[in-house]
Parts: structure tokens; C-alpha cells; sequence
């Protein structure tokens, strides 16, 4: 990743896309390591991460996540996820976030040099596109190391920088835990 010492950076995490690249990749990230990584990096504008989350849920697993992201420097933005059954009738969850995630990358685009997407998918190509117009650097982060490949080569190759995601497992990652259904596993992109 090539980044300038004055770069004004804005990270934009896609979070169920994100912890499927991760859990493909079988490792978990560690979030206070990332914000780390990337402040080493630049001047760290804003850290954006976007879930779906389950209204009316007693105990929600990805709720003690969301919480420790709030109060340790991230933006948080969420939304309400819609139920719906699938061709197998099982529950499962849409919590799309595409156009939030436009919206604020469009928005600090006057304001950033540098925008990190943490996304592999091909619906952001023409965003990308459009913030690069306004003067901004764009890094994508996802992987083609899995099987199969989280991301889509349009993305990549609009991208001015594609980094995978399995490189950045000794700098931004921990095992794996087992654990509970996190939510994330439930959903649709």
C-alpha cells in the first residue's frame, strides 16, 4: 500500500463483507490493530464501519462487536436488517449498506486524499470511479486467495490499489476463534 505521510485516509468497512473474506481466509480481525495500522499511515479522518443489525433480537452475537467499534474510534452506521426466507426455507437476513457507504464516500471526498475500501464488491467500480474524479486515491482491500474469490476484478481493476486481504493477515489479524453464529453468517450482500 502506498501511502503519503500527510494523506488525509478515510476507511469504509463493508462489515459482513469484510468478516466473510476473513472467515474464507480463516483468520478474525483485529480492529484496534487496523486503526492502528492505518493512523501509522496517514492522518486518520474517519473509520466507517457499516452492519445490519436485527431489530428486536434479546442478544444479538454481533452486538458486543458493534458496541467495542463505537466506543473505540470507529464511525458506526447501521440500519435495521429485513428478514426474509430463502430458496432452502431458512430465515435469513438483507442488511445491504451499498448506499450508505456511497453516500459517505462521496461526502468526505472533498476532504480526503486517500479512501480505503474494505470490499470486494463489484457494485462500488462506478463509485470508485466517481471519487477518483474528485482527486481521491482509492485502495481497495478484499482477496482472491479464497475459494471462491471475494472480489470482482472490475472493482480491482478501477481500483488504484488492490490489496489482498490474506497479506494483511500478519498486520491486521488474529486466529480465528470459534464461535457462536455472529450474524454476519446469516447474511446476504
Amino acid at each position: 500500500m502506498s501511502f503519503y505521510p500527510t494523506d488525509k485516509i478515510a476507511l469504509f468497512i463493508d462489515g459482513a463483507n469484510l468478516y466473510s473474506a476473513a472467515k474464507a481466509l480463516n483468520f478474525d480481525i483485529d480492529y484496534r490493530k487496523l486503526l492502528d495500522e492505518f493512523r501509522k499511515r496517514g492522518i486518520l479522518l474517519r473509520a466507517y464501519y457499516y452492519t445490519a443489525l436485527v431489530e428486536g433480537d434479546d442478544y444479538s452475537p454481533i452486538r458486543p462487536l458493534v458496541d467495542w467499534l463505537d466506543y473505540n474510534g470507529f464511525a458506526l452506521i447501521t440500519k435495521t436488517a429485513k428478514e426474509y426466507t430463502d430458496a432452502q426455507g431458512r430465515k435469513r437476513w438483507r442488511g445491504d449498506m451499498d448506499i450508505e457507504i456511497a453516500c459517505d464516500m462521496m461526502e468526505i471526498a472533498e476532504h480526503a486524499d486517500h479512501l480505503v475500501l474494505f470490499s470486494g464488491d463489484g457494485d462500488f467500480r462506478r463509485l470508485i470511479e466517481a471519487v477518483q474524479r474528485k482527486g481521491c486515491r482509492v485502495t481497495v482491500v478484499s482477496t482472491v486467495k479464497s475459494q471462491p474469490p471475494m472480489t470482482s476484478d472490475e472493482l480491482r481493476r478501477q481500483a488504484d490499489t488492490f490489496v489482498d486481504l490474506a497479506d494483511l493477515a500478519s498486520v491486521v489479524g488474529r486466529p480465528r476463534q470459534q464461535q457462536v453464529n455472529t450474524r454476519h453468517d446469516e447474511f446476504e450482500d
